[in-house]
């Protein structure tokens, strides 16, 4: 299920920068389409490879546009804070909603209306299998659960009143790049069926000035794309822009075809004969490349 949960972070959550390390962090550790997750600052500050300050900073901005949420009455491994992403929770109740009733059927994006499931005795009780329990002292943690279920918000860290200058979204070492949204993150983003999507000039410039197009040649490009093609025809309709990041994502790992032996020489097997060695057989390949013959020549 954390797969889902990090395809939720990618496609539709409004993070940035370290905000959006955090969540897709949390999101890798989610268990199950609940989407609860437990991390200690130390862990997070270690797998975002971010200052203590930047995470935190980052917690609150999450906690902020309610993408995150605290489990105060329930506590992970060595008493770690147990986080939820109620987003990305009631997204995934929403698409398996709609496949039980059609397993090829077009969810539509998220909305902030989407219900967040709540969090049941029983669902508590199946994320004890990770090491995630109720508080000791909370009687299994009902009396600390809020309206919304079993969550609070992340509160501010302490320094009252402290706000980083250029907001809570982003490290100082981001602050030249611009923020920009997802061209495909509006809910009003048309989707069609990969039959119907073409490598748009934009692809084509980006395998150019990647390196792709020289790596696999313009052969190897269209053998890629059609196994692409035919890995995806089973896929639900998506956006142009969708699209165009899986091709991309499916060029970078495409290995070129296997490029022939240097053992080869013209007129002979693939491997060493006639007596010669491997350093011979190197040598008479390299000569036969340039048209030189295959026989010593005096000094």
């Amino acid at each position: 299920m954390s797969r889902d949960a990090r395809e939720w972070v990618w496609e539709h959550s409004s993070s940035k920068g370290t905000a959006r390390l955090v969540l897709l962090s949390l999101a890798d550790r989610a268990a199950d389409d609940q989407c609860v997750a437990w991390a200690s600052l130390a862990s997070l500050v270690e797998r975002t490879n971010a200052s203590r300050t930047a995470v935190r900073d980052a917690l609150v901005a999450l906690g902020t546009s309610g993408e995150l949420t605290i489990l105060d009455h329930l506590e992970g491994p060595q008493r770690s804070t147990v986080y939820r992403l109620p987003r990305a929770a009631a997204w995934m109740a929403k698409t398996a909603a709609a496949r039980r009733m059609d397993p090829d059927a077009y969810v539509e994006p998220p909305t902030a209306s989407d219900p967040v499931p709540g969090l049941d005795e029983e669902g508590e009780k199946d994320l004890r299998r990770y090491g995630i329990w109720p508080r000791k002292g909370t009687d299994s943690g009902t009396s600390r659960r809020t309206d919304s279920g079993t969550s609070r918000r992340i509160p501010a860290p302490r320094g009252a009143g402290f706000r980083p200058r250029h907001g809570t979204e982003s490290d100082p070492q981001n602050r030249r790049e611009p923020k920009l949204n997802r061209k495909d993150s509006s809910s009003g983003a048309a989707v069609t069926p990969i039959s119907g999507w073409q490598v748009d000039a934009a692809s084509h410039s980006w395998a150019r000035q990647n390196g792709h197009l020289d790596r696999l040649g313009e052969d190897g490009m269209r053998t890629a794309e059609a196994k692409w093609r035919a890995h995806r025809a089973g896929h639900a309709p998506r956006p142009a822009a969708a699209w165009a990041r899986d091709w991309r994502s499916w060029i970078a790992r495409e290995h070129p075809a296997a490029r022939p032996s240097l053992y080869a020489v013209p007129g002979a097997g693939t491997g060493p004969t006639g007596g010669m060695t491997r350093a011979q057989a190197h040598t008479a390949a390299l000569l036969a490349a340039v048209g030189e013959p295959t026989t010593a020549r005096e000094v």
